[in-house]
């Protein structure tokens, strides 16, 4: 399906305008006795609600993640971005399914979550993280991938691709993607969706026609375009719809 991103109907923009105001702050998540500086924010109320892990692209926790993470809250979502750069640029898939794992834990502390509806969305690298561990980690209800790596494995830091783990998948994922994407040619991602559809999979695929690989961003804030908007619109929609 090809999403033509020349207008947003005033439903989807005023809904994001409309969020509670939320303010996060920094957090230490720890994971095989190291502290990840990570970032987490949640809506005021107490009461049990969803929450997310989101994992950040390779350039690092950016402001415009905090800021999405703060956006997220106000939409409703416990938000929780781990910092999986702290202490190495490029961990093992071990290391990071690992500190996943803890931040679940993490949130399994607070009296504020839903343990029971948890979701995860990753961009860039966090994109390829989120098709390769949401088939692995059952306790995710349902996942957002943004501009993911389908194919990308085949190392001893990351010794298998996403693709080897469609016929465990079980959550249901939104896929979001530009056309103009270089890294992760819009290609690939296609015969990824073909796959999926012929395991008979649940999965939404979202294609943003001249998007580039990181629209999302623009210079390390949250780019103030039509497609970073409408994209943002559809995961807390679908999170909305699966975290129940």
């Amino acid at each position: 399906m090809l999403k033509r991103t020349l207008t947003v109907s005033a439903f989807l923009l005023s809904s994001l305008a409309a969020a509670q105001a939320v303010k996060g702050g920094d957090v230490v998540v720890t994971s095989f006795g190291k502290d990840y500086k990570s970032y987490l924010s949640a809506p005021a109320s107490a009461t049990p609600k969803p929450a997310v892990i989101l994992i950040h692209s390779f350039n690092g926790l950016e402001q415009g993640y905090k800021d999405l993470v703060d956006e997220m809250a106000g939409a409703g979502f416990v938000t929780l971005a781990l910092g999986w750069q702290t202490f190495e640029k490029e961990p093992s898939d071990d290391t990071v399914r690992a500190l996943i794992e803890d931040g679940v834990k993490f949130l399994g502390a607070r009296k504020d979550v839903n343990m029971n509806a948890l979701g995860l969305t990753g961009f860039c690298a966090g994109g390829r993280y989120t098709m390769l561990l949401l088939p692995q980690l059952k306790q995710f209800k349902a996942g957002v991938a943004w501009y993911g790596f389908p194919d990308q494995g085949g190392t001893a830091a990351k010794p298998q691709a996403p693709t080897a783990f469609i016929d465990q998948l079980s959550a249901p994922m939104l896929i979001l993607h530009g056309t103009k994407d270089q890294p992760s040619p819009i290609a690939s991602i296609y015969a990824y969706a073909q796959k999926l559809d012929a395991a008979n999979k649940n999965f939404k695929l979202s294609v943003y026609q001249g998007e580039p690989h990181g629209f999302l961003l623009k210079d390390s804030l949250i780019a103030d375009t039509v497609a970073s908007r409408s994209a943002r619109q559809e995961m807390v929609n679908y999170f909305r719809e699966w975290l129940k």
